[in-house]
C-alpha cells in the first residue's frame, strides 16, 4: 500500500464500473462528493479496487476538467497550452515546484485574509468578503500582478545561471564538433 494511503483519514475504492465507494461512510458517491471532501479540507485517498494502485490524481484531476468545462475556467487555452509543453522538458520539475509554491503562496495569503476580523472585531462573512473583493479587488490583481513580475523575473535570473554556470564548466572541455555525413 502506499504511503498516502497510510497516512490519509478516508479510503474511496473506484471500482471498474467507474464507481466511487466511501467506506466510512459504506456508501457510493460521485466527483461532486469527493470534490466536497476537498472544498472541506478532508484527507482521503482514491485507490483502485482490485490492484490498490493509488487514483487520487487522477480523480483530482477529473474534478479540475469539471470545474474547467463548466462555468467560468480557471485557466486559459494559453495557459494550458504552456503547461502542456512543460511535461517532458528538462525544467518540468521545477515548473511543478514553482506552481506548487506559488499556489501555496496565494492561499496562504487568502487564510489570512479570512481568518482576519473586519472593522468592529466581527469576522469577515461572505457578504463581507464579497464587499471587500469589489472595492479591493482591483488593487489585489495589481499585487499579484507585481508578484508575478518578480517571480517570473527571478526565474528567468535563475535560469540565465544555470546556462553561465553551465558554459563555465563544460566550456573548459575541448568538445570537437563532429561534421555532418553525407547520407546518399
Amino acid at each position: 500500500m502506499s504511503s498516502a494511503k497510510k497516512n490519509a483519514d478516508r479510503l474511496i475504492k473506484k471500482y471498474p464500473n467507474r464507481r466511487l465507494y466511501d467506506t466510512q461512510t459504506s456508501s457510493y458517491i460521485t466527483l461532486t462528493d469527493v470534490k466536497q471532501l476537498v472544498l472541506d479540507n478532508e484527507e482521503f485517498t482514491v485507490v483502485d479496487a482490485k490492484t490498490n494502485e493509488d487514483l487520487s490524481r487522477s480523480i483530482l484531476l477529473q474534478i479540475i476538467l469539471e470545474e474547467e468545462a463548466s462555468g467560468a475556467p480557471m485557466f486559459s487555452s494559453d495557459v494550458l497550452a504552456q503547461i502542456i509543453r512543460f511535461y517532458g522538458h528538462a525544467m518540468q520539475g521545477m515548473m511543478g515546484s514553482y506552481l506548487e509554491k506559488n499556489v501555496q503562496a496565494f492561499t496562504d495569503i487568502q487564510r489570512k485574509f479570512t481568518t482576519g476580523t473586519a472593522v468592529g472585531g466581527q469576522p469577515f462573512s461572505p457578504e463581507m468578503w464579497t464587499q471587500f473583493m469589489n472595492v479591493q479587488g482591483p488593487m489585489m490583481q495589481g499585487m499579484m500582478n507585481n508578484y508575478i513580475d518578480q517571480s517570473k523575473s527571478l526565474f528567468v535570473q535563475m535560469q540565465e545561471q544555470m546556462q553561465n554556470q553551465s558554459k563555465n564548466l563544460f566550456g573548459t572541455f575541448p568538445f570537437v564538433p563532429v561534421p555532418p555525413t553525407d547520407k546518399k
